[in-house]
């Protein structure tokens, strides 16, 4: 599996730890597009953009980013047609941003959460995989409906 990474100056030490336990303990290949630390021009949002359009594009299959709160991650992500970027602060609602919705991105604030609890949010969001058959395939396929309503190009297939 491929996973883009991205953080801004306050998520980049969490990102650091989140890398380490990637490489150590998957088959993952990772696609860091932090913005360069200490970079005043460029803004978690751009960082954001780049990780999404990665994932929308087919270049990366999940992506993970790293701010202070997430918050802002987030919003600037789900700008991207196709995306579906959930906020995690604890392992359920990492579990259930794949299994219910099927979220290709997943966003994490340094500020809130630590090192541990970060891994281990990780790994239940990468455990976790969205089946259509489900009860939530419906629901991920009128959010699609939704998201092609309100973009100029439909999203690209698979995402």
């Amino acid at each position: 599996m491929h996973i883009a990474t991205g953080s801004d100056d306050a998520g980049a030490p969490l990102l650091a730890v989140l890398i380490s336990h990637l490489q150590a303990g998957s088959q993952a290949t990772l696609l860091d597009l932090s913005a360069a630390q200490g970079d005043g021009e460029e803004y978690y949002p751009d960082v954001a953009e780049r990780v999404a359009r990665a994932v929308a594009e087919g270049r990366c299959q999940r992506g993970i980013l790293v701010c202070g709160t997430g918050i802002g991650m987030s919003i600037t992500a789900n700008k991207i047609p196709g995306i579906r970027a959930a906020l995690c602060h604890d392992t359920y609602s990492a579990e259930r941003a794949r299994k219910s919705n099927d979220a290709q991105i997943l966003t994490m604030g340094a500020r809130v959460i630590g090192p541990e609890l970060g891994k281990a949010i990780v790994d239940a969001w990468l455990e976790a995989e969205f089946d259509e058959g489900s009860p939530s395939g419906p629901k991920v396929r009128r959010m699609k409906e939704i998201d092609n309503l309100y973009t100029r190009e439909p999203a690209p297939e698979g995402c």
